[in-house]
Order: C-alpha cells, then structure tokens, then sequence
C-alpha cells in the first residue's frame, strides 16, 4: 500500500503533505502566498508563481519524507474558496488570480441587495453575496475588463487550477462551487437564472462540467511529473473548499461535531442532512460527503490578522526577538501572550484589517490604548480581538443549533497552545486539536485515499485516519473577564458604525 499527498492552496500559503493511509504526516513543505495589491481593495496572486510553488512544496515534501514520486499512489487538492481563476481555450491564465479577500465588487454587491437581488436568488443559492464571489467579480470584469472576460474560456476555484495543471483536465469540484452563489445548492446543479439575475449570462460558457471531491478527474501528465517529481499517471481526486478537508480533518462526519477554522477566515461550521436556507446564515454549501450540507459563519476576521501584526511591527526586530524561541516571531508571541496578564483595561482590538463581519464596511483598530501598555498587551488584544470576531459568528450558529459538547479548532491558531486555550476560556467549552502538521493537505489526502481505493468511503478514511492530539479545558475566571470584555467589544462595533460607514 502506498502513500498519499495533499496539496492546500491557502490564501497565505500554498502546502504539501505526503501522508499515509493512516493519517500520519511523512513530509511538509510550505511557500508563503505573495500577494498582489496593484490598487486599494484589491487582492490578487500571480497564477504562474502558484504553480511554480506548488511544483515546489510538492517535490520538497516527497524529498522530506524520503520517498520518491513512484511511491505516490493518488493525490488531491484542497484551496480557499471563492475568489476568481480564469483561463483562455489555450489554458493559459487570463490575468492575475484575484482572492478571497478582494472588495473591489463591494460597490456591486451593495447594489444588488438595495435591489432585494440577495432575496431573490437565496432559495437557490443558500446563502449571503459578498464582494469576493467569482459571481459579484465577473460582473466587475464585465464592465471593467471587458477584454478580460471575453478572453476567458473557463472559471476555476484555485485547488481547481492547480487540479488541472497537474492532469490537463478542465473540472470544477462542487464543494467549491457550491459557495459561489453560481450552483443551485439544494439540487447540485447549474441554474441559468442565477446568471440572469446576477447580469452575467453570457458566463454559462465559463462554468466547467462538475465533479465529486473523491472522484478521480485525471492523472498526472508528463509535464506536471516533470515539474513535481510525482510519476505520469498517478490519479488525480476531485478535491474539496478548505473548508471540507478541514472538516474531515477534525473528523467531522455528522451532526454532532463543530469545527473552527481559524486561519486567513474565521469560520465556524456543522453539517447536517438537510440544507439550511435563511437570510441571518452566512453559508450553506454540499459538503463533500454526499447526502451531507455544511452550514458556515464565516469572515475574513481570522489569524491573518495576527500575520499582519508580526509582519508589519516585530518583523524588523526577528534576531533580537527569537534568540530563545526556535527561530519564529511566532514562538515568541505566543510567549509573549501566555507572560502578559489579562486585565479589563487591556485594549481591544477589532480584527477588520481584511473585512467585517458586522454587516456592514469596518476597518481594524485598538480601542482603549493608555501610555503604560505595552506591544505585549496590543499582541495579547490582537488574539483575543480574532476570537471574538469568532465568537460573532458561533453565537449566530446558536440561532440554528443546539451548542455543542466539545468545538473541533484547525488553522494556524490551533498550532499555538497558548491561543487553544484562549479559545476554550471564551467559549468555555473543551477545545479538542485534530492530530496533524498540515490538516488541510490531511482532508485532502482523506479524498485521494478513497479515490484510489484504500477506503471505501471518506467516512470510512476519516475514522481511519484522524484522531485528536489534545484537549484544552475552559478555565471559568478567565471565562468571565473574557465575557465582560466581549459585551464592550460588541458595545464598541455598534457604536462605532456610523464612523465607518460614513
């Protein structure tokens, strides 16, 4: 029996895992995501340097893991949602990438729901428009680069480019698809009148044929083997959204179980048989166990806002600051977090450097600053502030559901044991950590496992190749100074929106 490789396509890092078919990780790579910002609002990534990094993480893994591409028995891809690939009839790419965090559709977005547009298309689509969707975005294109959308041949969600430099194989994967406001998602089909509705008809030509996360949708072409070191004709699996492969990471295979994903997005997610379909939800999608829906709050309010801090004010001071850490700014924060005592009067800090989730346009600051507090206490406000914007969306969840005994956690914030158990004192409910180094390329190995046929099932892959690595037990005191500072968070985003919508 061979061995299994995910690829995750982050929105700040592209990774790869070579994996066993129990779940244990034999080899990582990872190269940091350079984002684009060629204008205010916009986000973007070159499609090219995409795939020259996954080319690499792919044959450093394999090299980290001491195996050669030969040993690979199936792969799979997982990738942040949303955003825009497109590319020409030659399968070049048409422009820059564009992310999961660019706004320049808001102006769109916001006009479609002053039309009652957002009303109209929920009972098909099962959730809310944003600014990010390829939906709001190919509208953008169409009046704006109007060359760029006659160019286009095909709509691609990023694991499903790089799905198709590896075998050549034009496909779109339907947990991804089915968060783009562009599929009917109770049914799992196209529907022409999204496209009429949204202004865009002319984009059917766009949509590719759809496929399953654990079916297999091509082989690894000569060119893509030469690139990544993996064998011609290895299979290739459908894949999943991030979201999905995080879900089967944490071993998510039914209702019971709430997953946290805090990582470029704070999402909070749960499945169930039946899809739900309400204005005040966020997202419902297909997830990728079939018969199974997966319900999301979600914003981009997560860990990104940690990377910004430590890249913006701690990178210039890395040596002086990581001479007993390991070598990371991030050892050090968390440090420097776990050494630094909460108080009422620590600042809070409002996570909003790449979105709300208020509703409504927010930007980021610290509120509550005074001369004694230090950059430790902002950077203690910075981890709290991207809990909170967590606890927003999990107490929307409520709404809909029951709480739960225990929240699964993945994301980079699961990797910090300080942050873990922050999570666990604002819930206070257990905090449980997947076992894994890299749990989105894990999801994703989950899909190519049953697609060459270890498992028979992702149910059956997930029971045999997750587990939980620890527990963080929610301490009541901290619980309560956590609640106090929560309500003058949410008293704060309140009072503030007239100054940001202004």
């Amino acid at each position: 029996m061979g061995f299994l490789i995910g690829i995750d396509c982050g929105g700040t890092a592209t990774k790869a895992a070579v994996i066993d078919p129990q779940g244990r990780t034999l080899g990582t790579a990872t190269r940091n995501v350079q984002v684009l910002e060629p204008h205010p609002s916009w986000s973007e990534r070159d499609m090219e340097a995409m795939w020259r990094d996954t080319c690499a993480v792919v044959r450093e893994a394999l090299a980290a893991a001491n195996l050669s591409g030969d040993a690979i028995d199936s792969i799979a891809c997982t990738g942040h949602g949303n955003g825009l690939y497109l590319i020409d009839a030659d399968g070049q790419p048409v422009r820059h990438a564009i992310n999961s965090t660019d706004q320049r559709a808001a102006d769109i977005v916001r006009t479609w729901r002053a039309d009652g547009l957002d009303v109209r298309v929920l009972p098909l689509t099962a959730q809310s428009l944003w600014a990010a969707q390829p939906n709001a975005l190919l509208a953008w294109l169409q009046a704006y680069e109007p060359q760029s959308f006659a160019r286009a041949s095909h709509l691609l969600m990023a694991k499903d480019y790089i799905r198709f430099r590896l075998t050549g194989v034009v496909a779109m994967e339907e947990t991804d698809m089915s968060a783009t406001s562009l599929m009917h998602v109770p049914d799992g089909t196209y529907d022409d009148r999204l496209l009429a509705w949204f202004g865009i008809p002319d984009a059917k030509r766009l949509l590719p044929p759809l496929v399953k996360s654990a079916e297999i949708c091509g082989t690894v072409t000569p060119a893509a083997a030469a690139a990544t070191g993996l064998r011609t004709g290895t299979p290739v699996a459908g894949g999943m959204f991030d979201i999905d492969a995080c879900g089967l990471a944490s071993g998510c295979i039914d209702e019971q179980q709430l997953v946290m994903v805090a990582g470029t997005w704070g999402n909070n997610q749960y499945i169930d048989r039946q899809p739900l379909i309400d204005r005040d939800l966020f997202m419902t999608s297909r997830y990728c166990i079939p018969g199974w829906f997966l319900m999301l709050e979600g914003s981009p309010t997560g860990a990104g806002n940690l990377d910004w801090f430590v890249r913006e004010f701690l990178g210039d001071t890395q040596t002086v600051l990581t001479q007993t850490d390991g070598g990371t700014l991030f050892a050090w924060a968390d440090r420097t977090v776990e050494q630094t005592p909460l108080n009422r009067d620590t600042p809070l800090f409002l996570p909003f450097l790449y979105g709300s989730n208020l509703g409504h346009p927010a930007q980021a600051c610290l509120l509550g600053m005074k001369g004694r507090h230090t950059r430790a206490d902002v950077l203690r406000a910075v981890y709290e502030g991207c809990i909170f914007a967590h606890n927003r969306h999990l107490r929307r969840l409520y709404t809909f559901r029951a709480p739960p005994a225990t929240i699964r956690l993945t994301g980079g914030a699961a990797r910090s044991a300080v942050w873990s158990q922050m999570f666990a004192d604002v819930f206070q409910v257990p905090i449980e950590i997947p076992a894994g180094q890299e749990l989105g390329a894990l999801g994703a190995a989950i899909a190519a496992a049953v697609a060459c046929g270890i498992y028979a099932s992702l149910e059956d892959a997930v029971r045999g190749m997750t587990r939980i690595e620890r527990t963080h037990q929610p301490d009541p005191a901290r619980g309560a100074l956590h609640a106090e500072r929560y309500a003058r968070y949410d008293e704060a985003c309140r009072l503030l929106r007239p100054f940001f919508t202004a």
